[in-house]
């Protein structure tokens, strides 16, 4: 039986080694430890930066999470909330667990009128992610993604 919870401040470093094997594994990115740690524990101390959420096993074990963060959108007058950083341990995928976190925030945002909606980046070669995007509802017609990256 797989439960969805807000992420705890005590799982600080189990967040921070599934970020270091998603990035590790989707962008071949090993990314500064220190530096992730303190940003990890930056939306932990100030909510406004987003929120974490996790995936438990029966044994209340963490088996995957992600991270919810905010954006205003003036069009709706409310809040589209990002997902990112979504990470599933290997021996968990293609079990529903990524679904059953998305039907967690999609009920979050269905029964609160301040948000409006979800959205995600994803990796463009992360085709498996990609289709279990789609599969659930999700379109990839409207906006296509540009950035830009100090230092990184």
């Amino acid at each position: 039986m797989i439960k969805i919870r807000p992420g705890k401040f005590r799982e600080l470093e189990t967040i921070l080694d599934f970020q270091m094997k998603m990035a590790e594994e989707t962008e071949g990115i090993k990314l500064d430890r220190d530096t992730l740690f303190s940003g990890i524990e930056a939306v932990f101390e100030d909510p406004g930066k987003g929120h974490y959420y996790m995936a438990v096993n029966e044994n209340d074990e963490a088996i995957a999470c992600l991270l919810t963060t905010p954006e205003w959108s003036e069009w709706r007058n409310g809040t589209v909330l990002w997902i990112q950083s979504v990470y599933v341990e290997k021996e968990y995928r293609g079990q529903g667990v990524f679904k059953q976190m998305y039907q967690y925030l999609q009920k979050m945002v269905n029964e609160d009128d301040e948000y409006m909606g979800l959205r995600l980046y994803v990796e463009v070669e992360n085709v498996a992610a990609q289709k279990v995007y789609k599969g659930l509802g999700m379109k990839d017609d409207h906006y296509q993604f540009f950035e830009w990256m100090k230092n990184f």
